[in-house]
């Protein structure tokens, strides 16, 4: 919703200044047409030819996720922080095998159905079960499993990110594609220096600067925010995965289970981080 507030402020400063100083927009808007032609088939070109298809349609996928919330808010990080909560005190009473049956079959886990908003995100799920499987089967030491947790995390981070960097160079290469339609434009006009009066070759050479215009505007104001804005989100969108290392990690350490969910609740930001009252009032009804 955000990205719509900030593109309509763009429109209207950046219009409205030019317009208030006189300019004509008429002369923008017949050039945009050809010049937004140029640019946005260029970029939209180099995007296809620099990018698998599994990355064009996160690509997507991630401009279009903006219109709607971060996947988690502040309840879903209550929720998921109660799950983890249940299964180390489950895990502290009754030894790790007493969760193995969790762990090989979520869906039709007692523990896991409390939890639907965890048990939906097929990801995050994969991930609880597998470091879950990996406490239980792998007899690893704390540093060796953090190790592992880390490397699955990078992999993790990576992939998340590469479609806000795809978006990121197109909104880069678009001021050069706004260069070459401008050349274009200037291309054309010299067919007419020498056979038109001076006032036509001034209209030619200003429909030509509408691409450089363009293209600098689409680059900066429109597909660079939504890269940043898309980059933002992903940082969101892996806080799970960093609360459930947090917390198991802890577990494996020795710490206590309401100790362990501390720890992870401190990696929340402030916004939608829970207080320490309220979260134990949560975890006192989880019990």
């Amino acid at each position: 919703m955000f990205v719509l507030i900030g593109y309509v402020i763009i429109l209207v400063c950046v219009f409205g200044g030019f317009v208030f100083a006189g300019g004509n927009i008429m002369v923008i808007v017949k050039a945009a047409v050809v010049e937004t032609t140029i640019i946005g088939g260029g970029a939209l070109g180099a995007f296809v030819a620099g990018n698998t298809m599994k990355n064009m349609k996160a690509s997507i996928s991630g401009a279009l996720g903006l219109l709607k919330g971060p996947k988690f808010g502040k309840a879903d990080y209550i929720e998921l922080l109660k799950l983890l909560y249940e299964l180390l005190m489950k895990i502290r009473k009754e030894g790790l095998m007493a969760v193995e049956s969790h762990v090989e079959n979520p869906e039709a886990s007692a523990i896991f159905q409390k939890y639907p908003k965890v048990l939906a995100d097929h990801h995050l799920l994969d991930f609880i079960t597998d470091c879950l499987r990996l406490m239980i089967g792998g007899n690893m030491n704390p540093h060796e499993l953090e190790a592992v947790l880390e490397a699955e995390l990078d992999a993790h981070h990576k992939e998340a990110h590469a479609p806000s960097h795809s978006i990121q160079t197109v909104a880069d290469g678009l001021p050069a594609f706004g260069i070459v339609a401008a050349v274009l434009g200037i291309v054309k006009v010299m067919e007419y220096v020498g056979n038109a009066p001076p006032e036509v070759i001034g209209q030619k050479v200003a429909s030509a600067l509408v691409g450089t215009f363009l293209g600098i505007l689409l680059g900066y104001g429109f597909v660079g925010p939504v890269a940043s804005a898309m980059g933002t989100r992903a940082e969101e969108d892996s806080k799970p995965f960093e609360l459930v290392k947090i917390a198991l990690l802890a577990s494996v350490r020795g710490y206590p289970p309401p100790v362990a969910i501390e720890f992870a609740r401190k990696q929340l930001f402030s916004d939608i981080r829970p207080s320490f009252a309220d979260l134990e009032t949560e975890l006192k009804g989880a019990k």
